[in-house]
């Protein structure tokens, strides 16, 4: 097989950030039978989540650095043949910690989402990176909801260790195909010394952290309606399993749309701007939810139908936050993605958390609401601050 020496196609580049997405969520059908076939607490096999989560939060902060260090190349090629040995690990595993340390290993396989992040942003400007993240976020949006749906049938028909083999599988393959299409596409670092100074410089600038902190508290959104969701669609409207896979899919259906018109709009108006219109979409989607409530328009269609409005919001805001993190030191993309994906994925564990706290009692619908607009609102500052530093910048007076 010819080694690349060209950057990839983009088919690549989505392949890779659908696969890091179904490896969290493929397992959650099999936790149960997982936990009664190793002889182990179903607290303790949980672990494969939230544990997985806590260890890919840390892989991101990590291989940003190092493949703007060593280059992307490299670092993809060995997550990727990380995650297969991995998964077959977990496959063999004859207990739960087996499987727990194989399944941590299994993180490596997030590399693949940071980085093609980075790839996007060094082929193309800020603009047309963010048109790409666009088209990107818009297919990857499937994965969350195909991933649990094929590993129950998987699952079902054949026990959980098939599920690890085809992650496996689809490692391995993954694995030949970025080794024959994924050149490298950033050049090394001579000097570790100064791509050291280059990293303290990113985090030490505040728009770098507007741009972050925008495409956390938007995800933060989207993670506190997937605590709250199920609760309030249970006590409060009494919907069973089937009604609340659709209403909880409309936002994703949302966002598919959102990243779709965005990539439409970037490429008249500036990323930016974009990005604050994702951010007051959102905003105003929430707070018509709470006008309905307030007005006693309590009903499934007007309380998930508002909600509809943060996906929309946060694909027309994400693959533009994420394009401008990129661009504030371009040389550093792989810093910046990683930086941005674990602050998100650390915010959005702290924020389900917290959400669940919030609605163990009574639940509120309006309170889960206003939480996700606190969130929303929150990324809406962090957009206007990262336009106002971007015009202090290019010298435009503040209006």
């Amino acid at each position: 097989m010819r080694k690349a020496t060209t950057p990839p196609a983009l088919a690549t580049l989505i392949l890779m950030t659908a696969t890091s997405t179904v490896t969290l969520n493929m397992i959650v059908p099999s936790l149960a039978n997982i936990a009664a076939d190793l002889q182990a607490d179903y607290a303790l096999v949980s672990l494969a989540l939230g544990g997985y989560l806590a260890v890919s939060a840390a892989v991101q902060l990590g291989v940003g650095p190092l493949s703007d260090r060593i280059g992307r190349r490299p670092v993809v090629l060995a997550a990727l043949a990380i995650f297969t040995l991995a998964s077959l690990g977990c496959a063999a595993a004859q207990t739960v910690w087996m499987l727990l340390a194989f399944r941590m290993l299994q993180a490596a396989v997030v590399s693949g989402s940071v980085l093609s992040l980075a790839i996007v942003r060094d082929t193309a400007g800020e603009v047309e990176a963010a048109r790409l993240l666009g088209r990107i976020a818009m297919t990857m949006a499937l994965a969350p909801m195909l991933g649990p749906m094929l590993g129950s049938v998987l699952d079902a028909a054949f026990g959980w260790r098939v599920v690890f083999l085809l992650y496996a599988a689809a490692g391995a393959g993954l694995l030949c195909l970025t080794w024959s299409d994924l050149g490298e596409t950033v050049r090394p670092a001579a000097d570790e010394g100064a791509d050291a100074r280059r990293l303290a410089a990113l985090l030490r600038q505040p728009l770098f952290w507007c741009y972050a902190l925008c495409t956390a508290f938007s995800t933060g959104a989207f993670f506190i309606f997937l605590a709250g969701a199920p609760r309030i669609a249970a006590a409060v409207f009494g919907m069973g399993t089937a009604e609340l896979g659709v209403f909880v899919g409309s936002i994703t259906a949302g966002f598919m749309a959102g990243s779709w018109l965005g990539s439409r709009l970037v490429g008249r108006h500036p990323p930016a701007t974009v990005m604050l219109i994702g951010r007051a979409v959102a905003c105003l989607g929430l707070l018509a939810g709470l006008a309905a409530i307030a007005l006693g328009h309590l009903t499934p269609v007007y309380y998930f139908g508002c909600t509809i409005f943060v996906g929309l919001g946060n694909g027309l805001t994400t693959p533009n936050s994420n394009a401008g993190a990129m661009s504030v030191r371009p040389r550093l993309a792989g810093s910046a993605a990683g930086i941005t994906g674990a602050l998100s994925v650390l915010g959005g564990a702290l924020l389900t958390t917290l959400t669940g706290l919030a609605l163990s009692g009574t639940p509120s619908p309006a309170l889960l609401i206003g939480l996700m607009l606190l969130a929303s609102f929150l990324g809406l500052l962090a957009a206007a601050a990262a336009i106002r530093l971007n015009r202090a910048a290019a010298g435009v007076p503040a209006t």
